[in-house]
């Protein structure tokens, strides 16, 4: 059972968050960051992906309590029986997807991205897309409000709201969702090998801009944008047993 003392809370800047953190520290102690063997994120799905980030450097799963609103990446919130409840959680590890973002200045700028990475239009104008599969165009033209490539773990965000498939973890899979596409009006996206590299050039940009995110990471004024999954970073996420990540994107097909 893992000891109160290897635990390190972290928490939002919500009221919420930072009570609850105030309570399960006073509990149960804190540990520094760089020695915990488990870390608490106290927050919602966005301050997860924070965390994640932010911690990807050290060897401690994350293990998410919600103190936000959503909470798909989240268990449920308790201050009793917290370290029992960490020695039976079932771990999901999950790979980011990297993004390369050129700008039409000539910069290019990189990021990772656990949920999708996304390209929107950034003018009053549809935008145009080219979009190319491991180096051979498979579209010409796109006319839409934008586009984005998602994970398992992200497909019921952003692109479940795109009308995008929900994907089951550990299916290797990645979804490429237009949003509110107008040209081909009736395509669905597609469903790609994670080992895909998919690159997305912006048809004339002067005239239709375009921003691109990872995970709220934005960069403006982009002419193309590479997005691939990235094997060598490892998340670790702890869920209550029968809570895990395979159990919530089923229960959410069902809804």
């Amino acid at each position: 059972m893992p000891r109160a003392r290897d635990i390190a809370f972290l928490a939002s800047d919500t009221p919420e968050a930072q009570a609850a953190l105030a309570r399960l520290t006073g509990r149960y102690g804190q540990t520094p960051l760089e020695d915990a063997a488990i870390i608490v994120a106290l927050g919602g799905d966005g301050f997860m992906l924070e965390t994640l980030h932010g911690t990807m450097h050290i060897d401690a799963p994350v293990y998410g309590m919600n103190r936000g609103t959503v909470g798909f990446l989240m268990n449920d919130y308790r201050e009793t029986g917290l370290t029992g409840r960490l020695a039976r959680a079932e771990e999901a590890v999950i790979n980011p997807l990297r993004m390369t973002a050129t700008r039409a200045n000539g910069e290019v700028v990189g990021g990772l991205a656990i949920n999708e990475v996304s390209l929107l239009r950034a003018g009053p104008q549809a935008a145009r897309l080219r979009i190319s599969v491991d180096g051979r165009v498979r579209m010409e033209e796109l006319a839409c409000d934008g586009a984005l490539v998602a994970t398992p773990a992200g497909s019921t965000a952003y692109n479940y709201s795109a009308h995008g498939p929900i994907l089951p973890i550990g299916s290797d899979v990645l979804a490429v969702t237009a949003v509110a596409a107008f040209r081909p009006r009736r395509w669905r996206g597609a469903l790609l090998p994670k080992s895909a590299r998919v690159r997305f050039d912006v048809l004339t940009p002067e005239k239709r801009p375009m921003m691109a995110e990872a995970d709220g990471h934005s960069v403006r004024d982009v002419v193309s944008v590479e997005v691939v999954s990235e094997p060598s970073v490892c998340h670790r996420l702890l869920f209550d047993p029968g809570h895990g990540l395979e159990e919530r994107l089923l229960r959410e097909q069902f809804t």
